[in-house]
């Protein structure tokens, strides 16, 4: 048997840190986020030799072992034997056999929450195989806990929500792990338009983004570093009401205004070649624009009047990186057999 699963990749439009839960537990976090096409792939071939086979193929690692009820985590390809343990421990209770492999369309460590969305699409292909009672909410939930608590890599819970619900989302988080997805009923015109008006480029600058979460969650207990995260969460919402309103040149501005507040509250969130990046675009027709997910490197995205898109394009793919294009997709994770 073959089964296979796909989970898009996402921009962080806005609010990303407060779902953070050294935030979100006292304040509660928004954040404003869209699936593009840009995706993970994973694929199980049910094998029956009693071993196992993880296989990495964008990042040519791979390592293979005796199938057991439990795989030690050493730091060699973690995110797959944690998804593999509580599998194994929560649903199935037996050792399995396969081999399983993954390929990432972006590099490691790009913003676009690469590893969250691995871990989903590794999940729902054990759904697909094992015909596994989990819904979108189990599945993200699952996600979440498999990464930052099981492993315990730092980070918020955003990306595994988006990966797996897909499309445009207005997600709340609080206190006890409790997500609320609220999907954005917004017009097709406007989407166009938005993609029509948006450049996404890749700085080739890779970072872990769990450093940069880890010292965000210590500077939560600075006031300066606090009252920006209040900004940054109050400019979620406020760009969602942009969002629906079809308001996109509102929607550009907060956009701005937001990554100014946001990359205050750590200095690893941007860095000189960001910045400059940052000001070639606006110097080039850019109405504003910030870098996707933690900070420090990956993907950056900018608004443009489609008239100046172009030559923008034109620009930036002169410099050390390279704009990549992309649609935004309505379609969460996806799983089948074959």
């Amino acid at each position: 048997m073959i089964v296979r699963s796909k989970a898009p990749l996402r921009l962080g439009l806005a609010g990303g840190g407060t779902d953070l839960n050294t935030y979100c537990d006292r304040f509660g976090g928004y954040v404003l986020n869209a699936s593009i096409s840009l995706y993970v792939h994973c694929t199980i071939k049910v094998t029956n030799n009693n071993r196992i086979l993880f296989s990495a193929q964008d990042i040519n690692e791979s390592i293979e072992m005796d199938s057991s009820t439990h795989l030690e985590l050493n730091n060699q390809m973690d995110l797959f034997k944690g998804v593999y343990n509580r599998i194994v421990k929560d649903y199935v209770k037996r050792p399995l056999s396969f081999e399983l492999y993954t390929y990432s369309e972006v590099p490691s460590g790009s913003g676009l929450g690469g590893s969250s969305t691995l871990v989903v699409a590794i999940i729902k292909a054990f759904v697909e195989w094992l015909n596994l009672p989990l819904g979108e909410y189990d599945v993200a939930r699952l996600a979440f806990e498999i990464e930052r608590e099981d492993i315990g890599i730092v980070g918020g819970a955003q990306d595994q929500y988006a990966a797996t619900f897909g499309g445009f989302n207005f997600m709340e988080f609080y206190d006890d792990k409790r997500v609320i997805v609220n999907p954005l009923r917004i017009k097709n015109w406007v989407i166009d338009e938005l993609e029509a008006s948006m450049v996404l480029y890749y700085t080739n600058i890779t970072r872990q983004a769990s450093q940069i979460e880890d010292e965000k969650k210590s500077l939560l207990s600075n006031q300066k570093s606090l009252e920006l995260m209040h900004e940054v969460k109050k400019d979620a919402s406020l760009m969602k009401e942009y969002l629906l309103k079809n308001n996109l040149a509102k929607f550009a501005k907060i956009l701005g205004k937001s990554w100014e507040a946001k990359k205050n509250v750590s200095h690893s969130i941007t860095n000189d070649e960001i910045e400059k990046i940052y000001n070639l675009a606006i110097e080039n027709g850019a109405y504003s624009g910030k870098v996707s997910g933690a900070g420090g490197g990956g993907f950056m995205f900018f608004m443009v009047d489609p008239i100046k898109k172009t030559n923008l394009v034109n620009i930036l793919n002169k410099e050390k990186g390279e704009v990549m294009n992309f649609n935004f997709v309505k379609h969460g994770t996806k799983g089948w057999k074959c």
